[in-house]
């Protein structure tokens, strides 16, 4: 099969990523099961394991797909539908009720349900990109990682989180003053910032990591940073919001909206680091993934159409409730 990868961000990825890192690891394990893949992408992009063709955003898709693709795989929403048969996948929380393409897949049960469908496919990684886990190693601090400046990631409410439990805090994603949505400056020597980390960095930081303080107040489509967290083996306390119980078993964490229950289960959980570095190891693979999308892709090019309705977020998805 010959499968067309189309995103607007530009590949490889090079420093923390999210939906890019997703569709390489996903275009490598296809062509590991014995697909040819293409991307179309910004130029300037490049790729050693699949073709790059520069896309044009303004430009009808059919002019852009090539003759020999069997399927197209968009990771936004095209607007315009392309004549051949194409499966999209719808990465975020829409802020208006527009109506998504009938070929829509979301990331998880939750986000699906939340569009009124069923069908998702989790995201999964290429976890031997990130090298092994150091199990004996000390570990000292926690950590939040995300987007520190985007309100819903709630970073104010993990610095709460670790100054009620008494444990130092690795912000990485955010700076210690922040202007962009709203006034923050952080005094407490406890919490450390790193700014916006990937790669190596990253993975050391999370390596040495006790446990990942995440009180996301909106629905999260997934999670990325959950589940490599989870790799390193990295119990996690967050909200319960969107698809964070399918990620965290009882055994990988704890779920609340109060500040002071998470900061309790910070003190006294004794998740075992390897069962959490198993979990996403069986469950959240980059191969998981890729055979989630060929039964798609198969479904789609059997002639099946995913729903008879346009999917259409239903509901608010942030400003979730979150307990100082």
């Amino acid at each position: 099969m010959h499968i067309l990868l189309v995103n607007n961000s530009p590949i490889p990825v090079y420093g923390y990523g999210g939906t890019e890192r997703v569709i390489w690891d996903l275009g490598k394990t296809l062509v590991q099961l014995g697909h040819r893949v293409s991307y179309l992408v910004p130029e300037g992009s490049s790729c050693d394991f699949a073709q790059v063709l520069p896309i044009q955003p303004d430009a009808p898709w059919d002019g852009q797909i090539p003759a020999d693709v069997d399927i197209t795989h968009f990771q936004f929403n095209p607007r315009s539908e392309p004549s051949r048969p194409y499966l999209v996948t719808e990465h975020g929380n829409a802020r208006k009720p527009k109506p998504l393409p009938l070929n829509t897949v979301f990331l998880s049960r939750n986000h699906a349900a939340r569009y009124g469908s069923t069908e998702f496919v989790y995201n999964g990684l290429d976890w031997s990109a990130y090298g092994p886990v150091d199990f004996a190693r000390p570990r000292d601090h926690y950590h939040f990682l995300g987007k520190a400046a985007w309100g819903v990631k709630n970073v104010a409410g993990a610095i709460k989180v670790a100054k009620l439990a008494g444990v130092e805090l690795d912000v990485l994603g955010g700076d210690r003053i922040n202007f962009k949505r709203g006034f923050r400056w952080t005094l407490s020597r406890r919490i450390h910032f790193f700014g916006m980390v990937g790669g190596p960095q990253k993975n050391e930081l999370l390596n040495a990591s006790r446990g990942l303080i995440f009180p996301v107040r909106w629905h999260e489509p997934f999670g990325l940073a959950v589940i490599e967290s989870l790799y390193f083996g990295c119990p996690v306390f967050s909200t319960p919001y969107g698809a964070l119980p399918e990620l965290v078993p009882a055994e990988c964490g704890s779920l609340s909206a109060s500040a002071s229950e998470l900061a309790e289960a910070v003190r006294t959980h004794k998740a075992d680091p390897r069962a959490c570095h198993a979990h996403v190891q069986q469950h959240f693979s980059a191969e998981a993934m890729a055979r989630g999308y060929l039964r798609y892709y198969e479904r789609v090019l059997a002639g099946e159409v995913l729903h008879r309705e346009h999917p259409v977020i239903q509901g608010t998805a942030r400003d979730l409730p979150w307990t100082r």
